[in-house]
């Protein structure tokens, strides 16, 4: 659940507005406790909920004890009043035996994939991290949680938001060679571009020299891009670069002519120009402001 969630709180965070907002229910409306311990009060029952785009069906060790005949008919039923259903870890199991997932492509965790098959055998199941099919979608839960929320992040908001948000979770490093996020594309040469643009961050590569690095041209590389995650490799390189600088501001003391240089901007005025671009702020006017929080909640981010 916390693989699920933190990405849309990521999400909100980052693009300074509320992008996301979420309820937690369960189908009585009581508190419920995680396999860890982690005790959860929830907003309402499943029953009460009203409209939503999205209902995310979570289960875990215990699921056979919750597939009951009042969550079959309660899951039925919510299916009506949402955009989307999406059952992760085990959930989609529930799923099944509620009958949403009749005719459709779909996974589960991988631990009861052959028992999930089984039993319910005119699915059409298969071992992926996740699967979107129509107006349904199933996740293997864990980390694929987290990939599963970025990649509806990326669908909903554009790789740009995705990749800012999955850089805060894989390398909160200020090591440029260890800046690296979650897999982005579908694409290998877009992926394999993106990790060469993520490993040179601060020794800025052209983009001819990246695609011959990988094997294609820059023209086959632009396509690709735009095929893949709609925009370009300079816009994508530019962004990341900015994102580290970003990192940079908010977490060390290092002066913005050095964040600049770290950056891969030779230029300080060039970066500024570029930050406020991206960020609506400029370096300075964000530095400032992340001092002044720190400031108001009375300790440090260190």
């Amino acid at each position: 659940m916390a693989n699920c969630l933190e990405p849309f709180r990521a999400a909100n965070t980052l693009a300074a507005r509320r992008v996301y907002d979420w309820n937690i229910i369960t189908l009585d409306g009581q508190p419920v406790k995680s396999s860890s311990d982690l005790r959860l009060m929830p907003d309402c029952a499943l029953p009460n909920t009203t409209r939503a785009d999205f209902l995310f069906v979570i289960a875990s060790y215990d699921f056979r004890q919750r597939d009951t005949p009042q969550a079959k008919r309660a899951l039925r039923s919510a299916a009506k009043r949402y955009g989307v259903v999406a059952g992760l870890d085990a959930g989609p199991w529930l799923m099944a035996s509620a009958g949403l997932l009749d005719t459709h492509h779909c996974t589960v965790h991988w631990d009861i994939v052959d028992e999930f098959s089984e039993e319910f055998p005119n699915l059409d199941v298969d071992r992926q991290r996740f699967i979107w099919d129509g107006a349904l979608a199933t996740c293997g839960g864990g980390m694929a949680a987290f990939d599963f929320s970025l990649d509806l992040i990326r669908k909903q908001n554009g790789a740009t938001l995705a990749l800012d948000v999955a850089s805060i979770f894989m390398s909160m490093s200020t090591d440029t060679s260890r800046y690296s996020a979650s897999p982005m594309s579908k694409i290998t040469i877009v992926q394999d571009a993106i990790d060469l643009m993520q490993e040179n961050i601060e020794n800025v590569l052209t983009i001819p020299e990246i695609a011959a690095k990988i094997g294609t041209s820059d023209k086959q590389l632009h396509r690709a891009f735009i095929k893949d995650i709609a925009q370009s490799p300079q816009e994508t390189y530019r962004n990341l670069r900015l994102s580290f600088a970003r990192h940079l501001l908010h977490t060390t003391q290092q002066s913005i002519q050095e964040v600049s240089l770290r950056a891969g901007y030779l230029n300080q005025s060039a970066f500024s120009r570029a930050f406020k671009a991206r960020f609506n702020d400029t370096p300075k006017t964000y530095r400032a402001s992340v001092n002044t929080n720190r400031t108001n909640i009375g300790h440090s981010f260190e």
